[in-house]
């Protein structure tokens, strides 16, 4: 199914909709979890309208650890209910989008002294294959010491004693996000990026509705809604102030650092989930040209808009890197790229960052307000099934409308045309011997399904219109052509960071794409010089603050 238009070129249009209609519900915050709320309530039937304050995924969803996993860590605090729901949840997202959420195997190394011992790790890992309903290869498999060497080799052979075995997915969050809010888009639902809510609408002291700034023009609207339900993550607590209801529980923002390094710096076969010395744990995953590693846990008190890697976390987890893969050994200089972002927990008085509970919580305000907060990636789906549900229940005793329930589990995202994942890398090998001929290699294959699966298709379809002779470029501008058709691009930093993911794991080719890229802004919105110049320096401070740690950085 071709995705439905969505493009900030019809922005006057799409703001004089949200502003003359009446919707069921304003979701505030386009990240996965308000994504995801879209997609829910638009599909069981209500009139949807979801506001984003930057772009779609700009915040805590596009800077995870890119995984949709069980959370195994989560045995060794005996949440046993979140490994269960977030871990029967990896099979489900997965089917919804086989071409984005990707099977992914992990080493978990057993060595002396560790976190995990042997017979803990048989007995957690055959729980968490119970618990998540894991089947068929990916049950979990125990290696004796040689069997894991062979796997990696770069694991230290003086103190291991084996490892587990086991299966995840791994993932773009940016763009899991962008594809829920775009197959909201198919059941009715509008979205706009962009667009703060600085205020609420009243009617006899229950919300009504939401007053927005739009980030571009700076002039003020209104959206008349039935309901509001805020997922707007480490900014969840503004918005209750806003509403006078911030009293009870709060939240706890803690910071999450993940460095990106050259393949062949860290070249790991397959992914790693290894001891840190203090106790922690922490992985290393490769994904095409890259490995990243990750993650911190500590705590977060300064600007959420500009959430930064600063020298410590670099040092810390370099560190932990060396100290686990004895022949690596890595220093600032090889870091190419990281990111730094936000987890909005729920406060437990004495508890420390990474004690924290990963559970979600939902608070509803006296006048109608409801926010939710906390929770995982993996279990987005889940989460906003439970808001919605507590929406379905006041429309119910409120006579509205009948409503579907649930059925998410069933709905494909864009780009998902695919029964099995086998037939995603059958798709991957028949684009590559498409673009072969043009000089493209097995990679660029690969980068374009496993972000756009099927679309793939519109991007070609671009790309033979086009006619610049230097064929990278010219890919590079079929994508951005469907990113600004379909994707609501704005500007150069949506591109190349969260619809793309080069910021993260290409970096070099935003240094070799940028003019031609700017230049194409330049045409399709209108933009004079000192705009293009005003974005080339956004740009390169972003390259800069994501790569460059000299010892002078605090």
């Amino acid at each position: 199914m071709k995705p439905v238009s969505f493009s900030n070129l019809n922005r006057v249009k799409t703001i004089q909709k949200l502003t003359n209609e009446k919707f069921d519900l304003v979701v505030i915050g386009g990240g996965i979890t308000g994504g995801g709320i879209a997609l829910d309530a638009a599909s069981r039937g209500l009139k949807v309208a979801l506001v984003e304050k930057n772009d779609f995924a700009s915040g805590t969803s596009s800077k995870s650890t890119k995984l949709i996993h069980g959370g195994l860590r989560y045995l060794k605090q005996f949440d046993f209910w979140l490994v269960k729901e977030v871990g029967s949840e990896r099979a489900i997202v997965h089917k919804l989008a086989p071409h984005l959420v990707l099977p992914e195997k992990m080493l978990l190394p057993l060595i002396e002294n560790g976190s995990y011992g042997k017979w803990l790790t048989s007995i957690g890992l055959k729980v968490y294959d119970i618990l998540a309903q894991v089947s068929g290869d990916d049950k979990r498999k125990m290696l004796e010491k040689k069997e894991a060497l062979k796997l990696e080799p770069l694991l230290p052979k003086k103190i291991l004693n084996g490892a587990g075995y086991y299966a995840e997915y791994r993932t773009d969050d940016a763009r899991l996000t962008i594809e829920n809010i775009k197959t909201s888009l198919q059941h009715g639902a509008m979205a706009l990026n962009y667009a703060s809510v600085k205020d609420f609408v009243y009617t006899n002291e229950k919300i009504a509705g939401v007053k927005v700034v739009d980030g571009i023009t700076n002039e003020e609207f209104t959206i008349k809604s039935k309901y509001v339900i805020s997922a707007a993550g480490p900014w969840v607590d503004e918005l209750r102030s806003v509403n006078n209801s911030k009293k009870g529980k709060r939240l706890h923002l803690t910071k999450g650092v993940h460095l990106v390094f050259p393949y062949e710096k860290l070249p790991v076969k397959q992914s790693v989930y290894f001891d840190i010395p203090d106790g922690r744990m922490m992985f290393a995953i490769p994904r095409g040209k890259i490995t990243y590693v990750g993650t911190t846990d500590t705590n977060y008190n300064d600007d959420k808009d500009h959430v930064k890697t600063d020298l410590a976390d670099a040092m810390y987890l370099i560190s932990a890197v060396n100290n686990m893969f004895p022949s690596i050994e890595l220093n600032m200089e090889d870091i190419v790229s990281s990111w730094a972002g936000l987890r909005p927990l729920i406060h437990e008085e004495g508890k420390s960052a990474s004690e924290l509970s990963r559970k979600d919580e939902i608070f509803t305000s006296d006048t109608g307000l409801i926010s939710i907060a906390g929770g995982k990636l993996t279990g987005y789906r889940k989460m906003a099934e439970r808001v919605l549900d507590r929406i379905v229940k006041l429309n119910e005793e409120e006579g509205g409308k009948e409503l579907k329930e649930c059925f998410t589990d069933k709905i494909p995202l864009c780009g998902n045309d695919f029964k099995k994942f086998k037939h995603v890398k059958k798709y991957i090998t028949e684009i590559n011997t498409r673009l072969k001929p043009e000089g493209f290699e097995k990679h660029d294959a690969w980068f374009l399904v496993t972000n756009y699966g099927k679309q793939t298709e519109i991007i070609l379809d671009n790309y033979a219109q086009l006619n610049d002779e230097d064929k990278k470029v010219r890919l590079a501008k079929a994508e951005l052509k469907f990113g600004i058709d379909y994707e609501m691009i704005q500007n150069p930093m949506d591109f190349f960071i969260r619809r793309t993911g080069r910021l993260y794991f290409d970096i070099e080719s935003i240094r070799y794409l940028m003019t031609p890229i700017l230049e194409e802004f330049k045409i399709v919105f209108n933009l004079d010089d000192a705009n293009v110049e005003a974005y080339k320096v956004e740009l390169e401070k972003e390259i800069d603050e994501h790569s460059n740690f000299s010892l002078t950085r605090g």
